[in-house]
């Protein structure tokens, strides 16, 4: 069973259809973010980001923004990016 504590917003319901993205593994970032980054270009949004392997064979890279200021969080938007390189913190 899905453990949710968070909100999807209808936009980020929109975009993880719209993009193939199960809820399942929105929930796997969520709950073990391999990555938990501040927003440049917004206070009090969090990016919380792992890697995956997709149907595709290929890595890619999970994102899933978060305004952590609201009970529950809200899930702003999800996005999948080939672009690892540019979003990874080496940090």
């Amino acid at each position: 069973m899905v453990r949710m504590d968070y909100r999807l917003s209808r936009h980020a319901e929109w975009e993880m259809t719209r993009r193939g993205i199960p809820l399942a593994l929105v929930q796997a970032v969520m709950d073990h973010p391999e990555q938990r980054l501040a927003d440049e270009s917004r206070a009090r949004r969090w990016i919380h980001q792992s890697r995956f392997r997709f149907e595709d064979g290929k890595m890619y890279l999970l994102r899933v923004v978060v305004a952590e200021d609201e009970q529950p969080p809200v899930i702003i938007t999800v996005y999948r990016t080939s672009k690892i390189e540019k979003y990874w913190s080496a940090e």
